[in-house]
């Protein structure tokens, strides 16, 4: 078992350093370019959902096993939240592309940790 971890700010630029780790690690875990793009979806539109509910940064943990299991957590929640229906094409998108996917909310209401498996 592998695990790979970075954290980040939530912000553009970011968001392409993560799709190209993202798209490196699928390919360490052997995924064809067609899940692999599904995945680097998965993983930025997680972090968006982090994003818009205030998180200003974000932890991704990695665990590449017999499937690649990641978990995103939303950190430093002191940005404010929008309410638009993005959140709800995004979490459509996660469970079209992944069947199962957890979203864990706080005390608040506010989803501060998504993890799937691919």
């Amino acid at each position: 078992m592998e695990n790979f971890s970075v954290e980040l700010p939530l912000t553009g630029e970011y968001l392409t350093t993560v799709r190209l780790t993202t798209g490196g690690i699928c390919a360490l875990a052997g995924f064809d370019v067609d899940a692999a793009e599904d995945y680097k979806v998965c993983v930025t539109e997680s972090l968006l959902i982090l994003k818009r509910n205030g998180f200003l940064r974000a932890k991704i943990d990695f665990t590449v096993d017999e499937a690649l299991a990641c978990e995103v957590y939303g950190m430093q929640l002191e940005g404010e939240r929008e309410e638009t229906f993005e959140e709800e094409i995004s979490v459509a998108l996660l469970s079209a592309l992944l069947g199962d996917v957890k979203f864990e909310k706080n005390a608040q209401g506010v989803v501060e940790k998504i993890s799937f498996e691919g």
